[in-house]
C-alpha cells in the first residue's frame, strides 16, 4: 500500500482524486436494459449494497465504467476494479404492493453485486 505523505494529502485535498479505472479492454457484463438481479449476500464486511435490494430484480439503466471496487479495497485486499452499473428497482419489487406502481429507486451497483435475472 502507497504511503501517505503530506504533500499527497494537500494534492487530493485541493483536485481530488478519482477511484475510475481503465477497462483494460474487458466489456461489462451487462447493457443497458438487462434484467438484473443484486445479489441474496449478507457480507460480514463492508458493502456498497444495500440490504433493501438484496435478491431483487432491477434493469440497468446506466453503464458507469469501471472504478475501485470499495469492498475490496476497505479491507485492504487490493481495488479489484470492476463495471459499475446504474440500476433501477420497481417500487413494487423492493416493497411489495405497498409501493406505488409509478414509484422506482436507481441504485449504483459493481458487478459483484450482480447476477442475471
Amino acid at each position: 500500500m502507497a504511503e501517505m505523505t503530506r504533500e499527497k494529502i494537500a494534492r487530493n485535498a485541493s483536485v481530488g482524486s478519482t477511484k475510475r479505472r481503465p477497462a483494460d479492454g474487458i466489456a461489462p457484463r451487462f447493457r443497458v436494459g438487462d434484467r438484473v438481479r443484486a445479489r441474496n449476500d449478507h457480507p460480514p464486511h463492508h458493502t456498497r449494497l444495500p440490504r433493501y435490494v438484496m435478491g431483487r430484480a432491477g434493469e440497468v439503466v446506466l453503464v458507469h465504467g469501471v472504478f475501485v471496487f470499495p469492498d475490496s479495497n476497505a479491507s485492504h485486499q487490493g481495488e479489484k476494479p470492476q463495471y459499475c452499473y446504474g440500476v433501477r428497482f420497481p417500487g413494487r419489487e423492493l416493497w411489495g404492493m405497498s409501493g406505488h406502481p409509478a414509484d422506482s429507486v436507481t441504485i449504483d451497483l459493481f458487478d459483484d453485486y450482480l447476477e442475471p435475472a
